[in-house]
């Protein structure tokens, strides 16, 4: 058997792969190695190829996300960065916006720029907005920076100029001097990974590019020197935080592309599975070992996003992190994992997360030095989990060590009894991830009851139907391997690199040529990116605009047609944008003119084929027996009850379990909760529905 395609997904706590073969899949789940990623990488590729049988040259193909970009970030670990920036404008990314996020917090804590003060550096030079140079760049100004670079011991430069996104000269002279004489520095340039108007977005993408940029670098060259010696021959794609694939130098080149990479294979899986069960309106949820990820999804598609956040320094509050400006699936990130810490506040309150143990030391029950109590630790303690089958049984927890944390921090200083202090704990991350639904829900102005919740990661299937009845949520979706679902959605990526360009244009005097010669020049610089990893593919080109009413202070996104463009082209665009306008605030606003600030050229590979045009045939339904019995505590009587548990691998299609049931497989566990009954469907899909 060849041919093979293989997902990577690194996680916080746990490294997942999937791997693909003709009609059949197999995956791996092992315990990150947060010293050396690439480690965990190669042991659990080792383990998949052997369970399939294949060799290291039967490999066609690897696609890998990774929360390398995302961590050095969050904990302060990347390069020794600094900023160039036009004279004057030093600390714009200190400035931010002014605004404030908490308004009546008088200790309010602002998030700390990558670069301190010290290491950014003012250059004569300046254009205005129109492009136009109004001070010449000092060149001999640049050269004895360099030096000064040089001494400090720097190990990335990102370049912000005013303006540069209209004429980029000024940061492409200013790079060539400086690679001059600093040929081992990683240089960034914003005009280059954020072209588009507002410096602050700009100069912290830049700034975050940079700081990444060593770092990801040396991890991607270690893993594929890894790889070729382990006598892996395929290509490597790296997945970006948009859902499209692109290549290892194209991640090295803009590795802030790569923040979100895991969790947006998780929503393309999502979408996957939507559009094969013919489900127009869906609720993603990934709970791993570290955040859960909750993603609004329609018609197969998951919600875009050009603006994201990263490191939150108030609960994952808006406005409190650093502001990245690049494509990704937007979604909500919390820190409700299997492994986020419980904890009492000083309410003598149970709070959960955002922290969390990881893979080291990871919870109490994993056995590895850790002591704090964790969402793990509680569903063991609850019966949920079987201690001597977890991940396949290749790994013991021990119960002793999860009851013993649990009643130290929580129960005794409570007075509770041990399990209903790991139900408190329960409770707390279902609702912190039901409360994240509601809010993310009604930020985009959409409802979550009507909703099919489809649950996969390692922890989600087990707080699954928890959650459905938080948000009266009537249909609850595990698929096959849902313990590995990143990892297979990255399967389900297209090849694909998405460019933006800032350009002003008003309607009443749009200029058609200039808008068509905008996207030639994006359509050539994307091709040439997507071409490495895409051949000679068929290719799909997706326009967007982002546009407002003149004198506002923010653009929405608008769709337009892929072809050249003529001036009275200018009226449909205005419809289209009245349409996108009236969607979102149910009102347009009449006798104003619109203009289009930023223009948007997705390229990609063909999408995966959806669902066939038939469904499959509904099985008949069988009632199973289960494969044995255990005691697992029933939040509605208060006590432990002894419920049927079920392997999923022996279930076949047309079963019907009612809960209260465990279905149990390698990588997760499918609790089902006494409100609904499951079947498995035609695609090996868990479903779960509301009894009446």
């Amino acid at each position: 058997m060849t041919q093979a395609r293989l997902g990577v997904d690194i996680g916080g706590t746990f490294t997942d792969v999937a791997l693909e073969a003709g009609d059949r899949r197999w995956s791996a789940k092992v315990l990150t190695t947060p010293e050396a990623p690439a480690r965990a990488v190669m042991t659990a590729i080792r383990q998949v190829l052997a369970a399939a049988a294949l060799a290291p040259g039967d490999l066609a193909l690897i696609i890998h996300g990774t929360t390398l970009a995302t961590n050095a970030i969050i904990e302060r670990k990347g390069a020794k960065t600094a900023l160039v920036t036009t004279e004057g404008f030093r600390d714009t990314i200190a400035i931010r916006h002014e605004n404030r996020f908490e308004q009546y917090d008088v200790n309010i804590d602002l998030p700390e720029p990558l670069v301190p003060r010290r290491w950014r550096f003012p250059v004569p030079e300046r254009v205005d907005a129109a492009g136009r140079v109004l001070v010449p760049l000092d060149e001999a100004a640049l050269a004895r920076l360099a030096d000064r670079l040089a001494a400090l011991g720097i190990e990335a430069v990102a370049i912000g100029f005013l303006h540069s996104f209209m004429n980029p000269d000024h940061e492409r002279r200013a790079r060539d001097i400086l690679a001059a004489r600093l040929p081992q520095v990683a240089i960034t340039l914003s005009c280059e990974v954020s072209p588009e108007m507002r410096e602050y977005e700009r100069f912290s993408t830049a700034c975050a590019n940079a700081y990444v940029q060593p770092l990801v670098g040396r991890y991607l060259a270690d893993l594929e020197r890894l790889l070729a010696a382990e006598g892996v021959r395929c290509p490597l794609l790296l997945m970006t935080s948009g859902g499209g694939l692109t290549t290892v130098e194209t991640a090295i080149r803009f590795p802030v592309r790569l923040v979100e990479s895991g969790p947006a294979g998780g929503a393309i899986f999502a979408g996957h599975i939507a559009r094969q069960c013919r489900l127009e309106r869906v609720l993603s949820y990934d709970m791993g070992g570290t955040t859960a990820k909750i993603c609004l999804i329609d018609d197969g598609r998951p919600q875009t996003s050009r603006t994201f956040e990263v490191a939150r320094v108030y609960r994952f509050q808006k406005g409190s992190g650093l502001p990245l400006r690049i494509p990704v699936i937007e979604m909500v990130e919390i820190g409700a994992g299997g492994g986020s810490i419980a904890r009492l506040d000083r309410l003598k309150r149970i709070t959960v997360g955002p922290d969390s143990a990881g893979a080291e030391p990871g919870p109490a029950c994993y056995g590895r030095g850790g002591t704090q109590p964790t969402v793990t630790d509680a569903d063991l303690v609850l019966g949920r989990i079987d201690p001597a089958r977890f991940s396949g049984g290749r790994m013991a927890l021990d119960p002793a060590a999860a009851a013993a944390a649990i009643a130290g921090a929580v129960a005794e200083p409570l007075g509770l009894a041990l399990e209903l202090a790991a139900l408190g704990i329960s409770e707390i991350v279902d609702e912190n991830m039901a409360n994240a639904a509601r809010v993310h829900a009604i930020e985009s102005g959409k409802e979550v009851r009507a909703r099919t919740l489809i649950a996969f990661g390692g922890a989600a299937p087990l707080h699954a139907a928890r959650l459905a009845e938080k948000l009266g949520i009537a249909q609850v979706v595990v698929p096959a391997d849902a313990g590995v679902g990143s990892a297979v959605g990255f399967l389900r990526a297209p090849i694909a690199y998405e460019i933006v360009r800032s350009h002003l244009q008003r309607l009443d005097a749009f200029d058609a040529a200039a808008v068509n010669a905008l996207y030639a020049a994006m359509r050539a610089e994307a091709e040439a990116v997507v071409r490495r990893g895409a051949g000679a593919a068929a290719l799909v080109e997706t326009r967007t605009a982002f546009m407002r009413y003149r004198g506002q202070g923010h653009e929405i996104a608008v769709p337009l047609p892929a072809r050249p463009y003529a001036a009275s082209d200018a009226g449909l665009f205005r419809t289209a944008f009245e349409e996108a306008y009236r969607r979102l605030y149910s009102r347009v606003i009449p006798g104003v003119e619109v203009e289009a600030l930023s223009w948007v050229l997705l390229l990609s590979t063909p999408p995966p084929a959806a669902a066939a045009a038939e469904a499959p045939p509904q099985p008949a339904p069988y009632r199973p027996a289960p494969a044995r019995r255990r005691a697992v505590f029933d939040r509605d009587s208060g006590a432990f009850a002894e419920v049927a548990v079920y392997e999923r691998r022996e279930l076949a299609p047309g079963a019907r379990i009612a809960g209260p049931a465990v279905i149990v497989e390698d990588e997760t566990a499918t609790v089902v909760t006494r409100a609904f009954e499951a079947s498995l469907d035609a695609f090996g899909s868990l479903v779960l529905r509301r009894r009446a």
